[in-house]
């Protein structure tokens, strides 16, 4: 009896083995059928003369997009919130400039009791701005780049707009950190978007009369070795320093505060510490020291950056100087990831020797972990060294289309994302400054299909690459890439639905008859 029921039971077992494994491979077939519909329906959206557009901007829409990496949080607030935000804080935007009262047109005044009644009476709070149709229409328009490009516009220089607009949102961009993230991470859940690295605040700086200096005296002609001491004796300070180090925590825990309740199961938020590169150097190093000591602090605070007008005339001036602090401080801080805007320049907005090395040295003594733009790489010295070293090492180029047109001029068959690709080095579809731009990472995606028209293959490495180069944990990273592996079975189950239903036949009838 006993025997008879051991081989009732093995042969159970045995059933169960085979009918999961049956399922298995039932299900590994409908993902592979999903994935060839998707690919075929895509392929008919961009094949032709002209991409369906419309088509294709549904797609990119619903697509999975893994993470944006190249996400400046100011720049990120559309316009209209912070508006909101003026409201809030009853505060007030002068509708004319006044060179008697020292007051500019659009800025926001923060310290109402103490205007004079010259000044209450063109100061107008939000309210009154969004009654006075003309005067919102044209705050949105200095605010942001809206309606740059499609009328006339009271237009300065294109790189000059856009670095405007943060000096207008500047005073209101800090109100409520946490309602900001949580606005982005609404945005980016709707838009089938699961992490976001972002720069929210710039690092801390202390000073030190006398060692900022010795500091701020070093030039292009400066050796390492006068470089290494003045960088020393400068850090000994910082790590030493009471205030410094109460800056760092507070910068912390700013950071903590703000990231409060913003992970769960469908998002991820990590941020990455950065410094102006138009300040003095001494300004410089004390917040990349500051932003270094927050990363080995935080998790949250996962790379470190730098920002601003790469043409400025301290940035070209100390850009070398920059990414020597960048080296000094990886061997102080190792293991600290860099993620450094280089070459985010055009022939025309530097003299030619200007645009032939920025990118060159934040990979050769920064030793950037990704590089942000990247823009101006067919006019480095070794540009093909250069893209073979971003392949070996795997250093992912972070690509906005957008940013790059508007500021830059930068597009179509121009931008290096063409090189980068035929030289087989990793890159990211990124916004940069979403809110400033008037756009969001669908729309970069659908300008990347459209533009370039990569397979769907390709298409989705590149959203892959978005996990797979961020400065998340291997940890994180894997639960991260299973999530979008669930994400992207549910998208492809629904194109091939659609792909088999009278529209799909429909489109694909129609592109047969082209």
């Amino acid at each position: 009896m006993k025997t008879k029921s051991l081989a009732i039971l093995i042969c159970l077992l045995i059933f169960g083995v085979a009918n999961a494994g049956e399922k298995t491979t039932t299900n590994k077939g409908k993902l592979h059928r999903n994935h060839l519909a998707t690919s075929n329906y895509y392929s008919e959206l961009i094949s032709g003369a002209a991409p369906q557009i419309a088509e294709l901007n549904l797609f990119t829409n619903m697509l999975p997009k893994g993470g944006d990496l190249h996400h400046h949080y100011s720049g990120a607030i559309y316009a209209e919130t912070y508006l909101d935000w003026v409201g809030t804080q009853n505060y007030c935007i002068y509708r004319e400039s006044n060179p008697e009262l020292k007051v500019q047109k659009y800025h926001i005044e923060t310290k109402l009791a103490e205007l004079s009644e010259a000044a209450r009476k063109i100061c107008i709070s939000a309210d009154a701005t969004r009654k006075d149709n003309a005067f919102y229409r044209e705050l949105l328009k200095r605010w942001s780049d809206k309606d740059y490009d499609n009328h006339y516009h009271e237009q300065s220089a294109p790189d000059q707009q856009f670095f405007d607009t943060f000096g207008f949102f500047g005073p209101v961009s800090n109100y409520s950190y946490h309602d900001g993230l949580q606005s982005l991470k609404e945005r980016a859940i709707a838009e089938n978007v699961q992490y976001l690295e972002t720069m929210l605040k710039a690092a801390p700086d202390v000073d030190n009369p006398d060692l900022a200096r010795k500091l701020n005296d070093l030039n292009a002609k400066s050796s390492d070795q006068q470089i290494a001491e003045a960088l020393t004796a400068f850090s000994d300070f910082l790590a030493n320093d009471p205030e410094s180090k109460e800056k760092i925590s507070n910068y912390v825990q700013t950071m903590k505060e703000a990231a409060e309740g913003i992970d769960d199961a469908n998002f991820k938020l990590r941020f990455q510490s950065y410094v102006s590169r138009n300040s003095a150097p001494a300004t410089v190093f004390s917040g990349l020291y500051s932003s270094f000591s927050a990363a080995k602090a935080s998790k949250l605070v996962v790379g470190v950056n730098i920002v601003g007008p790469e043409n400025g005339q301290v940035a070209m001036r100390d850009y070398t100087l920059h990414m020597k602090m960048f080296r000094f401080l990886k061997q102080r801080f190792p293991g600290v990831k860099l993620s450094l805007h280089a070459g985010e320049l055009a022939l025309g907005m530097v003299p030619p020797e200007g645009l032939k090395s920025h990118i060159d040295e934040a990979l050769q003594i920064a030793d950037a972990d990704r590089i942000g733009h990247g823009v101006d790489i067919a006019h480095e010295t070794n540009a093909y060294e250069l893209l073979g070293i971003m392949k070996k090492r795997k250093i992912a180029v972070e690509v906005n289309l957008t940013s790059n047109a508007f500021i830059l001029g930068v597009k179509n068959e121009a931008h290096p994302v063409l090189l980068y690709r035929q030289h087989n080095v990793p890159f990211v579809i990124s916004t940069d400054d979403a809110g400033v731009s008037r756009n969001n990472l669908s729309n970069e995606y659908l300008l990347y299909a459209s533009r370039y028209k990569p397979s769907y293959g390709e298409l989705k490495r590149v959203v892959y690459n978005s996990i797979r180069y961020s400065f998340l944990s291997e940890h994180e990273k894997r639960q991260e890439l299973l999530e979008l592996d669930k994400r992207f079975a549910a998208f492809e189950e629904k194109i091939a639905n659609i792909a088999h239903s009278p529209r799909g036949r429909d489109l694909t009838t129609s592109q047969e008859h082209r």
